[in-house]
């Protein structure tokens, strides 16, 4: 569908949407999603609560924008996902694991530091990593939904299910940033980025071979613009690093990676027609705030600093990063873009989850699929 016709559809669903949005009618059934992250809502809080590398976002400062306390978000406040389902006039979608909980409206099976590739592609490449101890990966999360299937809808799912929203979340950058950490060089890590996209497509047709009409497919961030990254693997050739302070080489995997996902989601299209399957960005919009932070709200020289954390010049320390006993965030996390030094605050969030649902950070919006 070209953009014109898209934009027609927008127009023209407005007055109904101002009316859905007046009474308070949602938009979806339901809203399921998978990622890592940017995406988890809590379940890695529930299933390794203590667990290395992690234990830090359940320590304040995290939550204190919107929820005043730590939720297992990785931020200082909501997340896309939470943004997503305000706008869908759905409530916060709970983590697949929390016991007691009614997920009629919704389930969330994302979990922290997940990847596509399931564990043993790593454990095979001599990849060793603090966050590979969990075999969350993207298949992995998929069965625990398939397994939820029964207790959610029983025998009415596919006609339940077409009027849902799933999201499958920005996959890759953890399975990228693993090989980058221990060891692989850049022509390895570019060599997988095609193995990484079949495995979200394949993910993607499993769902929608199970009547998912509504489908949400995310890209990945520039992660040369990461205060992790430009911390941990800096380079001395000033030439290595762009007009904004980016790390070329790290931006290209994401853009290589989300060229590929892009045209993936373009041969769903073809193969599901009565599929609405969105590509979703977080690289573009973190690209924009980087370039005009003033113009979204945040303040100029801060770009690519955390908000919570220590160290110079990123504001990122693997030994002494937020959550710890006397790391500091900065008094106001709405003036910047990036929380802790690996992830968004509740204000860049916020801007995304608008481009996703109205755009321009997605294709077609949310709104009309």
């Amino acid at each position: 569908m070209n953009v014109a016709l898209q934009y027609l559809q927008l127009f023209l669903l407005i007055p109904f949407l101002h009316h859905a949005s007046s009474n308070s009618i949602p938009i979806f059934n339901a809203i399921y999603s998978f990622g890592s992250s940017y995406e988890d809502t809590g379940n890695m809080a529930i299933l390794a609560p203590t667990a290395s590398g992690f234990r830090n976002v359940l320590n304040p400062p995290y939550g204190k924008t919107f929820f005043n306390r730590p939720t297992g978000r990785a931020s200082d406040g909501r997340l896309v996902i939470d943004r997503i389902a305000a706008m869908s006039k759905l409530p916060f979608i709970p983590p697949s694991m929390a016991q007691g909980q009614d997920f009629s409206k919704g389930a969330n099976f994302a979990v922290f530091a997940s990847t596509a590739l399931d564990r043993n592609f790593f454990q095979q490449n001599n990849i060793t990593n603090i966050f590979l101890t969990q075999n969350t990966s993207l298949s992995v999360q998929i069965e625990w939904f398939e397994n939820q299937k029964a207790s959610i809808c029983n025998t009415t799912c596919v006609e339940y299910f077409t009027k849902s929203l799933f999201a499958v979340g920005k996959f890759g950058d953890n399975d990228y940033l693993y090989m980058l950490s221990g060891g692989k060089t850049i022509e390895f890590i570019n060599s997988t980025v095609p193995l990484v996209v079949e495995i979200i497509r394949s993910a993607a047709e499993r769902l929608l071979k199970q009547g998912v009409l509504h489908l949400v497919v995310a890209g990945i961030r520039p992660n040369g613009c990461i205060p992790v990254v430009l911390t941990y693997f800096p380079s001395a050739n000033s030439s290595d690093y762009d007009s904004l302070g980016c790390l070329k080489v790290y931006n290209n995997i994401g853009i290589y990676h989300n060229t590929l996902l892009s045209s993936a989601v373009k041969q769903l299209r073809l193969e599901f027609p009565l599929a609405r399957i969105s590509f979703s960005e977080y690289y573009k919009p973190i690209i924009d705030f980087v370039k005009n932070p003033t113009k979204y709200g945040f303040t100029s020289g801060t770009q690519l600093r955390a908000c919570c954390g220590t160290g110079e010049p990123y504001n990122y320390n693997l030994l002494a990063s937020c959550g710890q006993a006397g790391v500091p965030a900065c008094p106001n996390p709405s003036t910047f873009i990036n929380w802790d030094g690996i992830h968004l605050t509740d204000a860049a969030y916020d801007i995304i989850a608008d481009g996703w649902f109205k755009g321009p950070y997605a294709d077609p919006p949310i709104l009309v699929l």
